[in-house]
């Protein structure tokens, strides 16, 4: 009895079983030279999973990991996954040997943007470039503008302080509204007008894991928008990148052209931080915020050449004066701006069985100078975009809700209305979409992806007072079949829009050949669209336009020649195409459509990646802000235009002399068939495990206007640059990293903004950027130095646009863990 007592008493106090115990599993992830690699992502799975990230000598740890059978997974943008399977975990820690990483080939590079899921970037069925990890960290750019002119086939201008557009192989507007932008898989194109404002991204680029740019439609996924490309910036989840990192940068940026010629540097200065933290199995998260300010750059100054029309040697353009920067008479001078630009974002992850709920939220503010069709609006402090996002992943199947929003006021700096005052964009706006997608294998040669989404856009806009808020519904269904060495993917998706009468389908059909597992030669054709926005439908304001009177004084009796002696302030209406022009209805716009027909290669010999690309994009009923002839919708003797100072007869015999005083002067139209070809070439080296090269060459032909009972007018035609070529390096010892790089774009022609005396060519330029650093305290502080434009040329992008000159700042950067 006595023995069964001390026995039972053993068995209560001793020790729970292995399983209940704990122990540390530690390793280090290595390149192939042997040097520890930092920053990559290790995942433990088997019977508790956690992750975690390699630090400055490659070692990683996982504490309180249960007894069990392990496998780790070792991921890094630029090398190929490595896998260590049968680690057992038992009754003492564990080493685990070296893993080393080798360098990745295109079927080791995952990209999402091109199918809604996992594919490697050889078998995409569309052209992509990836910029990953090491280019972002050791980049000289100031903006995400510097950052994508590198890649080819992207088209990027900058035109003031703020205000950056792209589009990929077309020539890029003032308000480029074609190029898709996403964060996450989230779109931030702006509904009421489908543009996109890169300031108002509140995400700091150390949480940013690549950004993936598919040159080309990608509607038959993306739906609206997606007509030249898509932009989709990929973050780090908090459990990727735990820790905290903070930056603080300074330095200045030339100002000595223009109107500010002589003029000293400016100021430019930036700060970001954000902090990752692994709670525990279930929950992880990262807060994050930065601000940046830029003075102005400097604005043009003279006269924009009179030159022949390169679309038709028959017309002129150009003769304006560029409005002084400074304070003046309204339509003479605006006082040129800087941007200031804070932000702050947020993301709490929460673990489930075999997926995860991501909930994220985020605010950014700006101020700055837009450039428009109708002139260069000016930002207002306090205008500020924001998002909430709750996403849900398990497997393959993905649920998204997300809710945009933004706010912001921003008077014409050029243009009055009637009252005198400037011309008024307010513009409010509230996006909610719900989207859902799921991939699925079908027998062994078929994987289907099925989706599709519901968008609700409110709209309360300055200059469309009359706009209707709108609903839209879509979705798409790809099947990719593997018939060894063929790969076929067929999808479609369609859409259907509260503005349009009837839904609109977007196919994609793309044959891929391989012969070798590195090498694809692939066949596409694709068509994109893009939906007439809120403003293309419901624009609706009065313009003051000064009206040369003085040709009128010969006709003239001599008491009203001194009435023509100064321009007369002519009021004009621009509308949408659901207002009527005078009392005629205009016609309804429909879909602008892109068509697009590729022939592509890819592929891998060792370290070196070639890319070359042939396409021909048809594009028919471009919506385009186009000027009206005046004799559409004048003013008569029975209807003169308010504070007319002559005779009411005389514009009768104005009439007579086939001279018009117009009432409206400009709306959206359909504009008939386009063409644009054009070719990509691109080679890609890992010269080693510490340095990689790159080159590209772009060709864009000229737009051809296609036969058609309705022509594209030439005068609407933009000319994008001809030739565009980039070159340069990127290297990262662990101790040191840089990069440098060269830009040369053609000549431009640009006729987006005002009427025809303000278009013209902008010069052919050349842009060095580059950037040094070195790192300390074992990989925990980084000191780097960054410009662009090295040489200091004065670059203006654009014909209308302000002028960039060399940027330099000073950067430290801290990684803490």
């Amino acid at each position: 009895m006595i023995r069964s007592v001390v026995l039972l008493s053993v068995v209560l106090l001793a020790p729970g079983p292995a399983a209940a115990q704990t122990r540390t599993v530690t390793g280090t992830v290595v390149d192939q030279t042997g040097t520890g690699v930092p920053g990559a992502s290790v995942q433990l799975s088997g019977a508790s999973g956690a992750v975690t990230t390699s630090g400055s000598g490659g070692q990683y740890v996982f504490q309180n990991v249960p007894a069990g059978s392990y496998t780790i997974e070792v991921r890094l943008i630029g090398f190929a996954p490595a896998v260590r399977d049968n680690i057992i975990v038992g009754a003492a820690d564990v080493q685990v040997a070296a893993i080393a990483l080798n360098l990745a080939s295109l079927s080791d590079v995952v990209v999402v943007t091109a199918t809604r899921a996992e594919t490697s970037l050889i078998d995409a069925p569309v052209t992509m470039s990836v910029l990953g990890t090491e280019e972002l960290a050791t980049s000289g750019a100031q903006n995400y503008g510097d950052l994508l002119r590198n890649v080819p086939g992207l088209n990027v201008i900058q035109t003031s302080a703020r205000d950056i557009n792209l589009t990929s192989r077309q020539g890029t507007s003032t308000l480029s509204n074609t190029q898709l932008v996403l964060i996450d898989g989230r779109s931030i194109y702006l509904d009421f007008f489908g543009i996109v404002l890169w300031d108002f991204i509140p995400t700091n680029l150390s949480d940013v894991r690549q950004i993936e740019v598919v040159r080309g439609p990608a509607s038959a996924v993306w739906g609206a928008n997606a007509v030249t490309g898509v932009v989709n910036i990929l973050t780090k989840s908090p459990r990727e990148a735990p820790g905290i990192t903070a930056s603080l940068s300074t330095g200045g940026l030339g100002q000595s052209a223009g109107y500010s010629q002589g003029e000293g540097p400016g100021l430019l200065f930036g700060s970001n931080a954000s902090v990752s933290r692994i709670v525990n199995d279930r929950w992880s998260y990262r807060f994050s915020g930065g601000y940046f300010n830029s003075d102005a750059l400097a604005r043009p100054s003279g006269t924009i050449p009179i030159i022949p029309d390169p679309r038709d040697p028959t017309k002129t353009v150009g003769g304006a004066t560029y409005p002084a920067d400074g304070d003046g008479p309204p339509g003479t001078a605006f006082r040129n701006s800087g941007s200031s630009q804070p932000k702050f974002d947020a993301r709490i992850d929460q673990e489930i069985e075999g997926g995860r709920v991501s909930y994220s939220g985020g605010v950014a503010g700006s101020n700055g100078i837009i450039h428009t069709g109708i002139g260069p609006f000016d930002i207002q402090d306090g205008s500020n975009q924001g998002y909430g996002r709750v996403g849900y992943n398990k497997g393959t199947l993905k649920l998204n809700f997300f809710v945009n929003y933004i706010d912001a006021e921003a008077p014409n700096l050029l243009l009055v209305g009637p009252t005198g005052a400037p011309l008024q964009l307010d513009f409010a706006s509230q996006t909610y979409d719900f989207e859902a997608g799921d991939v699925f294998p079908i027998g062994r040669r078929h994987i289907v992806s099925v989706g599709g989404n519901v968008r609700r856009n409110n709209f309360d806009i300055t200059v469309a007072p009359t706009s209707e808020n709108r609903t839209e519904i879509g979705g798409y269904a790809q099947d990719e079949i593997f018939l060894d060495p063929f790969r076929f993917s067929l999808g479609a998706r369609v859409d259907k829009f509260g503005n349009l009468s009837d839904p609109v389908f977007s196919p994609r059909l793309a044959a891929t050949f391989k012969p070798a597992p590195d090498h694809a030669v692939r066949f596409s054709f694709n068509r994109a669209f893009r939906s007439p926005s809120v403003i293309n439908n419901y624009l609706d304001v009065s313009i003051v336009v000064p009206q040369d009177l003085s040709p009128l004084a010969p006709l003239l009796p001599p008491q009203f020649k001194p009435l023509v002696a100064t321009p007369f302030p002519l009021t004009v209406q621009a509308v949408g195409s659901n207002l009527p022009v005078g009392t005629v209805q205009q016609d309804e716009l429909v879909e602008e459509s892109l068509t697009a027909y590729e022939i592509a290669y890819n592929g891998s010999v060792q370290r070196t990646t070639f890319g070359a690309a042939f396409y021909i994009n048809n594009t028919n009923n471009q919506i385009n802000f186009s000027q009206l002839p005046p004799s559409l919708d004048p003013y008569t003797a029975a209807n003169p235009p308010p504070g007319w100072p002559l005779p009411a007869s005389v514009l009768t015999l104005m009439a007579a002399n086939g001279v018009y005083l117009p009432r409206t002067g400009f709306t959206y139209l359909n504009l008939g068939p386009i063409r644009q070809k054009g070719f990509e070439i691109s080679l890609d080296h890992q010269i080693n495990d510490q340095v990689s090269a790159f080159a590209n060459y772009s060709w864009q032909g000229d737009p051809i206007v296609l036969d058609d009972p309705d022509p594209y007018p030439l005068q609407e035609l933009a000319l994008p640059p001809t030739n565009r070529f980039n070159l340069g390096f990127n290297f990262d010892n662990r101790r040191y990293l840089g990069s440098a790089s060269l830009n040369y774009s053609d000549e431009a022609f640009w006729s987006d903004v005002l009427t025809s005396p303000y278009h013209g060519f902008s010069d052919a330029y050349t842009m060095v950027n580059g950037s040094f650093g070195v790192r300390w305290a074992n990989g925990r502080v980084t000191t780097l130095v960054r410009g662009t434009n090295l040489f200091n040329r004065s670059i203006q992008q654009h014909v209308f646009g302000d002028i960039v000159k060399a940027s330099v700042v000073g950067e430290v950067r801290v990684n803490l863990p």
